[in-house]
């Protein structure tokens, strides 16, 4: 005689249970996330969404101007108007289009050495990601010492030249700066990408007799196309925000010559020095949207996954 199996239906305690466990679950995984995303919510989006608000209308630091309404596109006018924000434009281009490779350059140069067989690697390892554990001010005060007209770097190639106090010489001063303490942060990216690589196609290649060279530019290199990626992203952003270091060196001026003004610098003495919140605001806004699409475009083309 055939027996049957009962199937279970869909009121079955058995299907409940499971459906409640999956709907506990569920809530605490959400649970979990609330917080941090109302503390992004508070910290990130309320903050733009202010930012893009007080861009259009005329806004002291007492808040709106009296007996003023919504001014339109006239902050971002007065903006694009103004000589020293384009300077600011071009002197953060120039910044970022250079030391952003600069970095990359060096951060895998280190990392390839301290990835390879040395004695002493991880003492190395630690010594060149030490500058980028100490604070930018204090790096920065020191350079303006070593890079000053009578400073260490003249006494030892016997030149005079304020390095910091040169137009011509003063935003490339920087970059240097800016390439050699945080070059160790980067090897740090590429050495753990590194370490990932699967170490069978070094054997393959090892067989076939590729040159050390061929290996790299046609293994290596090319697998590691996702730290490419989170790199040029990342410290692309950084470079773009670069303040601290332009601050510090021209006194918060910009100088010599608007040399050293950068964005934030620019966005920094409007709001705080001039007291102009919505210009300031609206330079917040061009910036903002200026790294959006510099994302979205590297991710279009470095961050692309290739299939097939």
């Amino acid at each position: 005689m055939a027996t049957t199996t009962p199937t279970e239906t869909s009121g079955s305690p058995k299907r409940d249970s499971l459906l409640g466990a999956r709907v506990r679950e569920a809530g605490w995984g959400y649970a979990f996330v609330l917080l941090p995303m109302v503390i992004f919510g508070i910290f990130f989006i309320y903050p733009l969404g202010y930012a893009i608000y007080i861009s259009f209308y005329e806004w002291g630091i007492l808040g709106k101007a009296p007996g003023t309404g919504n001014v339109g596109a006239e902050n971002y006018r007065t903006l694009f108007d103004d000589p020293i924000f384009r300077r600011a434009i071009r002197n953060t281009i120039e910044f970022t289009v250079v030391v952003v490779p600069l970095e990359m350059a060096l951060g895998l140069l280190i990392a390839l050495v301290i990835n390879a067989r040395i004695r002493g690697r991880l003492f190395f390892r630690s010594a060149f990601y030490f500058p980028s554990l100490v604070s930018s001010a204090a790096i920065t005060a020191i350079a303006i010492y070593i890079l000053n007209a009578n400073g260490l770097l003249n006494a030892i190639i016997g030149g005079n030249q304020a390095w910091f106090g040169d137009p011509s010489t003063a935003l490339w001063s920087i970059v240097g700066l800016n390439a050699w303490t945080t070059a160790g942060t980067v090897m740090l990216f590429y050495l753990a990408a590194l370490q990932s690589i699967s170490t069978d196609v070094y054997e393959a290649a090892a067989i076939d007799g590729t040159s050390t060279w061929r290996t790299f530019w046609r293994i290596t290199f090319p697998l590691l196309k996702p730290a490419h990626f989170f790199v040029l992203v990342v410290f692309g952003i950084g470079a773009l925000k670069i303040f601290d270091q332009s601050f510090i060196v021209s006194g918060g001026t910009g100088g010599p010559v608007y040399s050293t003004y950068t964005v934030v610098l620019y966005i920094y003495n409007e709001a705080f020095k001039s007291a102009n919140f919505g210009v300031a605001a609206s330079a917040g806004v061009v910036m903002f949207v200026a790294i959006l699409l510099l994302t979205l475009i590297q991710r279009a083309t470095v961050g692309r996954t290739d299939i097939g």
